[in-house]
């Protein structure tokens, strides 16, 4: 056994209060948390090549598992019989909990530091730190530093966490390990021994040997077929320090990835990837065209870009590559043949997407086909709505001469009644009166579909902004202009495509656009155009969008509020002038 240094502890008083304080029940719901990072203790396990660094956070309701690294008046004040600090620590390190390298003994140790501290808040989902809301309170817990020194890299490391006298856990503990900074597994339970085999080669391969302790991003390389109408989309996840094996990267004996050197290995992966894909869509051979390549930040939650460029670790670094390839309509199916497959990389996760979702696949040598094919019942297609066109000179003039009828019958009847009231027939004029009321409501009766109130207002505005949204569900920039143009009037047109194209792209997907899946109105006021034909809508909507992309769907829905000057273009409705007001992401 190693030599053991004393703690540094700011008060030992202060850690006797935190024992009362921890023995109120309250903790005991802690204990009942299911995920890892909520449990009553943490531990985060960081190995290097000098040896083990743990960071604990004990909470009260642990404080029994952890007796035996606790200051004198700690224990005692726990309730157990005075034993000297310098006979428990051994106990702990060597019963309680204890590392081992290699199956031999339990390594040395020491405690760096120990000191109460409020508990690190943690994302549910992912375990990383989180700011604490204003005015949050949370649980205070003992913070301890313990260092494991190596007197050789051993290749397993065993981990055993304490245990009671009837051999249960004597602790709840979520752990999380890291080897030479990339983490090993995700936050889970450390309820019992654990091994662990360590890659010093290269860390991305360190490994628990239980299986349910792999993290969730385990594969050096991923590969996912996205299937689309009028496109389909490969996508490829690898690290640039596997693409070794293949191509030469210069990467051999670098610990970082420079940002000065990133576009070069980016165009490199990219060339070699493309002559990798394999691609048959409907039985035929496709060679795809490169969108977009992004070094990439993977958590739990997200994939996001990494933008702007920064250096990178050279075992941890994650490229991204997007490959598209056009298609008419939606195709019947696709396929990619995957050949890439080495000593350590002996199964691919893949996943071949349409509307319904993800159908997920591992790829492996003998079955290294990644397949669609489509068995969607109602593929939705883009589509455009039918607008009534606005009145044309004939309806117009139709219209006014039912207004003159209209008020020429108006003046036949009052001089029909002036003429009863002094005593004169109107028979001899009942029969051009019927005539002229007829076709008084012939007239009117034609033009009154083309009359503009609120109601056909909202259904034009409705009709030209789901319009203007699906024409971006077709895919090159000639065929959305060619789209929008129905839409939107020509001076306007470059203005529209690029602020909704904006509105529908994810910055931290490096501009990858989103499908428009809905859009709703929530209130559209409109007013007539004076002097012209036409009206302003001051019209609300929300649009919500997602896209697939590295296993994820990216969701977002932007809420906007807009005065549109639509009036009558070349025979159709279309927007001649859009002024954004309000702009909310929701």
């Amino acid at each position: 056994m190693g030599k053991l240094a004393a703690p540094g502890i700011k008060t030992f008083g202060v850690l006797a209060v935190l024992v009362t304080l921890c023995a109120r029940p309250v903790i005991g719901d802690a204990i009942m948390m299911t995920q890892a990072m909520t449990a009553s203790s943490i531990a985060e396990i960081f190995i290097s090549e000098e040896g083990i660094r743990l960071e604990l956070e004990i909470g009260g309701a642990d404080l029994p598992g952890f007796r035996n690294l606790m200051p004198d008046e700690v224990y005692q004040r726990m309730g157990y019989e005075p034993k000297p600090l310098a006979e428990r620590y051994p106990l702990f390190f060597q019963q309680d909990l204890v590392f081992r390298g290699d199956g031999g003994p339990p390594l040395p140790a020491r405690v760096l530091a120990m000191e109460p501290r409020p508990r690190v808040r943690r994302d549910v989902i992912t375990g990383e730190p989180m700011p604490l809301a204003e005015g949050e309170e949370v649980e205070t817990v003992i913070y301890a530093v313990l260092e494991y020194p190596f007197r050789a890299q051993p290749s397993t490391i065993s981990i055993e966490p304490p245990k009671s006298d009837q051999g249960a856990a004597a602790a709840n503990i979520g752990f999380v390990a890291y080897h030479d900074g990339l983490p090993i597994n995700d936050f889970r339970y450390l309820s019992s021994k654990e091994i662990l085999d360590l890659d010093w080669g290269d860390p991305w391969y360190s490994r628990f040997r239980n299986r349910n302790l792999r993290r969730q991003y385990d594969s050096p390389i991923s590969a996912f077929l996205y299937v689309e109408p009028y496109e389909v989309r490969t996508e490829i996840i690898v690290r640039p320090i596997d693409m070794e094996q293949w191509i030469d990267l210069g990467l051999e004996d670098r610990d970082t990835l420079p940002v000065e050197m990133q576009f070069e290995l980016k165009r490199k992966i990219a060339e070699f990837l493309a002559d990798h894909q394999n691609l048959l869509i409907d039985g035929q051979p496709v060679e795809p065209e490169l969108d977009r390549v992004n070094f990439l930040r993977r958590t739990l939650r997200t994939s996001t870009v990494i933008d702007p460029p920064e250096e990178l670790d050279v075992y941890s670094a994650t490229l991204g590559v997007i490959y598209v390839a056009p298609t008419e309509g939606l195709p019947q199916e696709a396929q990619i043949t995957w050949d890439l497959f080495s000593e350590k990389i002996q199964r691919v996760p893949a996943a071949a997407t349409d509307e319904a979702g993800p159908l997920r696949f591992f790829l492996v040598p003998d079955d290294n086909v990644l397949w669609w094919k489509n068995f969607l019942k109602n593929p939705t297609l883009p589509t455009l709505v039918d607008i009534a066109p606005p009145p044309g000179l004939g309806v117009r003039l139709l219209s006014w001469a039912g207004w003159a009828f209209l008020l020429a019958f108006l003046v036949l009847v009052a001089t029909q009644i002036w003429g009863a009231i002094k005593g004169r027939s109107i028979g001899k004029r009942l029969v051009p009166t019927i005539s002229l009321l007829v076709v008084v409501v012939i007239c009117l009766g034609l033009t009154l579909p083309n009359r503009m109130n609120q109601e056909r207002s909202e259904e034009i505005v409705a009709a030209l902004l789901h319009n203007i949204y699906r024409a971006f569900d077709f895919r090159g920039e000639e065929n959305i202009y060619d789209v929008l143009e129905q839409s939107v009037s020509g001076d306007l047109l470059t203005e529209i495509y690029l602020e909704t194209r904006r509105g529908l792209e994810l910055a931290s997907q490096g501009g990858a656009r989103a499908k428009v899946k809905e859009i709703e109105m929530l209130q559209v006021e409109s007013k007539p155009v004076p002097g012209e034909q036409g009206f302003v809508a001051r019209s609300t909507w929300n649009v919500s969008g997602s896209v697939g992309h590295w296993g994820h769907v990216h969701t977002r829905t932007n809420q906007y509020e807009a005065d549109l000057t639509i009036q009558p273009v070349d025979g159709a409705w279309k927007v001649t002038n859009l002024e954004i007001l309000q702009e909310e992401r929701l």
